[in-house]
This record gives C-alpha cells, structure tokens and sequence, in this order.
C-alpha cells in the first residue's frame, strides 16, 4: 500500500488516510447538527481539523478547535465527556469494523501559521532571504 509522508515526518497508509477522514467528516457533521444530548457542547461551534489515525486504527486522534479559539478547554472537557455517544455515532453512521477510542486535542495549525507569517515579516528574515 502507498505511503504519504505529514509534516511531522511520520508515514501514514492510505487506509489510516481514509478512515481518518471518515472520522473528521462524521464528527464535524455530527456536531454541526447538534446529534449529541448536550447543551453544553451544542452551544459551543467546534471546527474538526483533522483526525489522525493509528496504524492499527484503534486510536483517533482528534484535532478541534472552538470558535475564534475561545473556550479551548470547555470544549475540549465537553468532547471527553460526550466521547462514548461520540462513538456510538461513528459507529452508526460509517462502515467501519471496529470504533476507535477518541483521543481529541487542540488543532494549533493556525496558530503555527500566523507565526510562520510573523516570522516571514520579521525585517532580519527578510533581508536573510533577499541574500
């Protein structure tokens, strides 16, 4: 099977790929609908930016991140809270054999971006890259 190389230099499988898409689409849509029994999460508009899979697709790991970044740890703790109906979800709405333990953690892709752009405005890395 085909290899891909992240950004983190770890090569995942097109199958941990695929079903790690499948998660992020099933869930992003889920909680877009509000599908899970808590006012708490429901009240809170939570991107799913990726989902990573182990190669034995036993373990998803989840990244998130709220609305404009604000209350980070109240939708991470929501999530938690509602991983077990989170899961019955997957497993209802996608064909999968087995249902992965969820594992979510905050998406700082953004935030490595606006840092990446700072840098790249810095006047001594302009002048680097001009030489």
């Amino acid at each position: 099977m085909g290899k891909n190389r992240t950004n983190y230099g770890m090569s995942l499988s097109q199958r941990q790929l695929r079903v790690g898409e499948l998660i992020r689409r099933t869930l992003a849509d889920s909680l877009l609908r509000h599908e899970v029994h808590d006012p708490e999460l429901n009240r809170l508009s939570i991107t799913v930016g990726e989902v990573r899979m182990t190669a034995d697709l036993k373990i998803a790991t989840i990244y998130v991140l709220p609305l404009g970044g604000r209350a980070v740890e109240q939708a991470l703790q929501s999530l938690e809270e509602n991983k077990r109906e989170l899961r019955r979800i997957i497993n209802k709405k996608t064909s999968l054999k087995f249902s992965p333990d969820l594992r979510f953690k905050l998406d700082d892709t953004f935030d490595r971006i606006e840092n990446t752009k700072r840098l790249f405005e810095n006047e001594n890395v302009l002048r680097d890259l001009e030489r």
